[in-house]
């Protein structure tokens, strides 16, 4: 939307010519590329911004990230590694067993790989479940603050109550995952009994093969266990790290003409900067045009 356009559609609503819903619609379109636009200008600048006092915060929390995630990638890339050595040795030694043995290996493959399957599943529930105490929590202070901004008057009642439903469905969700996670580890314990009773029949066949072969399970289970925790883990961070990547860009393009340290941040990207100024007004002039400003 640019200056000449708007005062166009200016122009036409004042001959009852009145389209607030594309006018939302092209606001939140813009809303969102700004928003990925102050993301990419931080990733790309945050180096840059360790002088800025006001990105302090920002700036040392991506250096920890960036460091933790360094060391994240390297232990992934370590248990990639003993995974891919593991199985490997898994496949020697199901080719080397004899086949009297062979019914009783598919069985505990066939177990482990239920369990890995639902060792990810359990992995992803506590994720989810972080995710919805993190909303749950954010509401709760939202919830806190239009109670104290309505004190003694009937303003946001209507948002207050909204607010207070969706807590009620957050906690109802954050219970669910619990009692699947609970759901999963009792298979999961039930699934380890079945593994262990399994284990106890290779033993009595032929001990030194089973011992072999255990410690090359055990090594499987525990290295994707330990995979799916260093994925989530990682995510997490980069959610974390775009939030702050966000933050940087948002800072340094709304302050590149009026602060120094800002302007030379951004001098190399100074055409994102112009295009996100752009988006700015037209995201302002779309909401005056919708009535909202």
């Amino acid at each position: 939307m640019t200056t000449s356009r708007y005062f166009v559609a200016r122009f036409a609503q004042a001959f009852g010519y009145f389209r607030k819903n594309q006018r939302m619609a092209d606001a939140s379109s813009e809303m969102h590329l700004l928003r990925e636009a102050e993301a990419q200008l931080g990733m790309a600048i945050w180096e840059k911004v360790e002088n800025i006092e006001e990105l302090s915060v920002e700036y040392w929390n991506l250096r920890k990230f960036i460091k933790e995630q360094k060391a994240i990638r390297k232990r992934l890339e370590e248990c990639q590694i003993r995974l891919t050595q593991a199985h490997e040795e898994r496949v020697h030694l199901l080719n080397s067993t004899p086949e009297v043995h062979q019914d009783l290996i598919d069985q505990r493959t066939a177990l482990l790989t239920e369990l890995e399957k639902l060792a990810r599943q359990r992995d992803q529930l506590v994720v989810d479940a972080r995710e919805v105490r993190r909303s749950y929590d954010g509401l709760k202070m939202k919830l806190e603050v239009l109670i104290n901004e309505s004190a003694g008057t009937e303003a946001n009642k209507e948002q207050i109550e909204k607010v207070k439903n969706r807590l009620a469905e957050l906690k109802l969700k954050f219970s669910n995952l619990k009692q699947q996670r609970i759901q999963i580890g009792t298979e999961i314990e039930a699934g380890d009994a079945k593994v262990d009773i399994v284990d106890e029949q290779l033993n009595e066949k032929r001990k030194d093969r089973r011992i072999n072969a255990s410690e090359a399970f055990i090594v499987i289970g525990d290295g994707n266990k330990e995979v799916a925790i260093l994925r989530a883990e990682n995510s997490l961070i980069e959610t974390q790290m775009r939030q702050l990547y966000a933050e940087i860009g948002r800072y340094v393009s709304r302050n590149a003409r009026r602060q120094p340290a800002c302007a030379h941040a951004a001098a190399s990207h100074q055409g994102l900067v112009d295009v996100m100024r752009a988006l700015r007004r037209s995201i302002t002039l779309n909401h005056r045009l919708a009535g909202n400003a």
